[in-house]
Parts: structure tokens; sequence; C-alpha cells
């Protein structure tokens, strides 16, 4: 579990369970970037599906997709990749018993370098999902915020991003993990090694889905600021937070937030798993004896 075999099985299974789930969901995303984005206008899940498929067409719901699947491919792979390095490498430091220690803060590093490669795209998808004629496509978008904004238009959103993406991994990987092993210690008759592995992927599937929803409740606030913040010119911090308000910027989009970031997440331990086993690794699980080996 410390060969490059291991992290190259680790990275890929990170493509394939970010990049697949998020372009998936990109109608959700959609719906509820532009709640964010244009208060005003869109006040409702309702709202923005009527205004957007009545003008538009369905298909309208899956603007975004293409910048959705870059961006969240290579963060995928970095977050995991890094994340199962930063594990064992903080398990040397603090010792293995120190499970939850380890997670967070192995999932915080791993996930603060990720961000520096999705915001690009994150900034890039945001101005074709809210795009008021929705005409912009990833390549128009891409050189539309290069010409008027240049480099700082696809970092200017960068600390929201990491105010809403830090969190919301380090109670994503730490609560899906004690999560896992809440299952098995309390719910499963039988030790984990002696479950099928459609049990085991099943388990990888439930914690990733509690893990969701939990840290989406948590990032909610930086997660509406990153889209005023990214859609609009020339609006600071203060600005955003005025034009949403405080209770808005908890609850702003968040049942919708809850519904998406909760399937997604299940959905993607349960193909990050599904991958490993594929390799012939085993399923998720920070076990002390899985930290140092």
């Amino acid at each position: 579990m410390n060969s490059f075999e291991f992290y190259l099985t680790s990275v890929c299974g990170g493509v394939l369970s970010c990049g697949i789930t998020h372009a998936g969901l990109t109608p959700f995303d959609l719906v509820k970037c532009n709640m964010q984005a244009n208060p005003s206008k869109f006040k409702s899940v309702s709202c923005v599906l009527g205004q957007l498929c009545e003008k538009h067409g369905v298909g309208a719901l899956f603007r975004g997709w293409l910048p959705t699947l870059v961006g969240y491919s290579a963060q995928g792979a970095i977050k995991f990749g890094l994340y199962e390095f930063f594990k064992i490498f903080y398990a040397d430091i603090v010792g293995p018993k120190n499970k939850t220690l380890i997670c967070m803060a192995g999932s915080a590093s791993a996930e603060f370098i990720a961000d520096i490669a999705l915001c690009p795209f994150e900034a890039v998808k945001l101005r074709v999902q809210t795009h008021p004629d929705m005409t912009q496509g990833f390549v128009q978008a891409f050189a539309d915020l290069w010409a008027t904004q240049g480099y700082n238009g696809f970092y200017k959103g960068l600390l929201p991003l990491w105010g809403r993406q830090i969190p919301y991994t380090m109670v994503k990987f730490a609560c899906f993990e004690k999560t896992v092993d809440s299952i098995y210690k309390y719910m499963i008759p039988i030790p984990k090694e002696k479950c099928s592995k459609a049990v085991q992927l099943g388990v990888s599937f439930a914690a990733g889905y509690i893990a969701g929803v939990s840290s989406a409740v948590v990032s909610q606030p930086a997660d509406n600021l990153f889209s005023i913040l990214s859609c609009s010119s020339g609006v600071c911090v203060i600005d955003a937070i005025k034009n949403i308000g405080v209770v808005g910027l908890f609850t702003r989009g968040l049942p919708l937030r809850i519904l998406m970031v909760g399937t997604m997440t299940g959905a993607q331990w349960g193909i990050y798993d599904a991958y490993k086993v594929y390799a012939k690794l085993p399923t998720s699980r920070a076990m002390a004896r899985d930290l140092k080996m």
C-alpha cells in the first residue's frame, strides 16, 4: 500500500469516481448555481427549471458538463491519490491509532493541492451555466473569461473554493472512514474480510452518502460565496454576503445540494472502491493496520 502501483490505482479510481459523478449530476448543479448566482431572478427550483426549459429546452440542463468532467477528473486524481499518500505519511508522524486526525489532515492536504487544478474549470463551468442566454460553450467561455479578466478570472474564486472544498473533504473522508468502521462494528455481525464484495461495496455507498450529507452542510456557506464571486465581476466577499444575506449564505440551495452531494458522494465511494476491487485491492477502511504497511 505504499507502492507506485497502489497510488496509480488510487489516481485512476479518483478520476472515475469524481469525473463521472459530477458530470452525471450536471442538471442538479446547474439549477443550484443559478439559484446562488441569481437569487433575485431564480427564487426556487421550479422557477429555474421552468424558465430554462421554456426558453432553451431540456438540453440546457446539461450545460457545463464538459468543464465539470475535465475539472473534477483532474481534482479526483489528485485528491484520492494524494489522500492515500498523506494518510500513510501522517501515520508515520502521529501514529496509526489517531485515525480521525490522520484522515482529516491527509484529506485537507490533498484537497488543497487538488483545488488548484480544479479552480479554472469551475470558473469556466459557472460562466457556461449562468450565462444569460445559454449560448457559451466550454471554449467560448474560456476565451471570454481570459479576454475580460485574464489570469485572475480563473483563480479569483480560489480562496472561497478552498473554503468550500477543504472542510467538505475533511468531513467527507473522516466521516466516511468513521461510518464504515461503525457499520462493520455495530450493524454487520461478521468481520469485513468475510463479507462478500457486494456487501462491502454497499457499505461504501451507504457510508459515502452519510458523509456527503454531512459535508454538504458544513461547506454550504463557502459554496454560495464561490458561485457569486465567480459569476460577478468586481464583487468582493463582503458584497457577496450582503447580496445573499447571512441566513441565505447557509440556506440558499441547501436542500438541493444535500440531495446532490449525498447521492454523488455515495456513488463516488462506491465507484472508487469498485475500482479498487477490480484492481484486487481491499475496499476503503482506515484501520490502524492499513495505515502503515
